[in-house]
């Protein structure tokens, strides 16, 4: 079975930093795309950030410059560096990976979810 679990979220202030780390485990063969999304009360989630394979990286208008995204293959880990934190990136912040299976018999890459972390920016 294979697991994403989320770390670094919290409570900071405006103009703070905080980093989040994602950290997949479980029958693994390969971690393709891997991705940070948020969602605010009331709102969809969105992506923010996601880097493929070979890092290659893209990011949402609202926290391009600020955020940065970046992986560790070895560790089938992503990280979400946040920096000049604002109060509207305030959100529950999920990680996704697209992920083969090392039991896999049709060669299927399969979406993956954590359960979340939570980050507030708030004086």
């Amino acid at each position: 079975q294979i697991q994403l679990v989320e770390s670094g979220g919290g409570l900071v202030q405006p103009g703070g930093s905080l980093r989040l780390a994602c950290a997949a485990s479980g029958n693994i063969f390969r971690t393709y795309d891997m991705a940070w999304y948020r969602q605010s009360p009331g709102k969809q989630r969105e992506l923010v950030a996601a880097i493929t394979i070979d890092g290659i990286t893209d990011y949402a208008g609202a926290v391009k410059g600020r955020f940065t995204i970046s992986r560790d293959n070895s560790k089938n880990s992503a990280y979400l560096q946040m920096n000049s934190l604002k109060p509207e990136d305030t959100a529950v912040y999920y990680c996704y990976a697209r992920i083969l299976p090392d039991d896999s018999e049709d060669g299927m890459k399969r979406d993956h979810w954590g359960q979340g972390t939570q980050v507030t920016v708030s004086l």
